[in-house]
């Protein structure tokens, strides 16, 4: 991981939400959204990024297209709006109020104690009727939990 993160800037942990790997875990399976983030932006001096519900290759693409413009001097900020070239959808960062419960690869990067967590910005993003999570009728809520209420087994 240091090894990628010195020669590209970061690297993306991917967490799937089909099933738990947690030692003893009776939790039925797919009951939490996939999720991913950014380890490395934090050395850039930004927030790590975090993005739910999304399969492995939109996660990819969406992480280091930000994570360039990153590079490229710009601040994400939240409650911005965010659109891209190659993706439908608009982006509104969100921070996270409880990075320590989610980002478990990212601090043991930067030997931060969970409860001392990296900052991490949340992707929201809208469906396809262009509803954020927050509007009434967001398509589909289970996806994208709200900046605070999803925590993570471990990763």
């Amino acid at each position: 991981m240091a090894d990628t993160i010195r020669r590209r800037g970061w690297v993306i942990r991917y967490v799937g939400g089909e099933e738990c790997s947690k030692p003893g875990c009776d939790c039925p399976a797919g009951d939490e959204p996939p999720f991913a983030y950014t380890v490395g932006l934090f050395g850039l001096a930004h927030p790590e990024l975090l993005i739910l519900g999304v399969p492995p290759e939109v996660a990819a693409g969406v992480l280091n297209d930000l994570g360039e413009r990153v590079r490229g001097g710009e601040a994400l900020l939240p409650g911005q709006l965010i659109t891209f070239d190659n993706w439908p959808h608009r982006i509104v960062p969100e921070p996270v109020p409880n990075p320590g419960e989610i980002v478990f690869s990212a601090n043991r990067f930067y030997c931060r104690p969970d409860e001392f967590s990296v900052p991490v910005l949340q992707l929201s993003y809208d469906d396809k009727e262009g509803r954020f999570p927050w509007d009434d009728g967001y398509g589909a809520p289970e996806m994208q939990p709200r900046p605070g209420t999803f925590t993570a087994w471990s990763d």
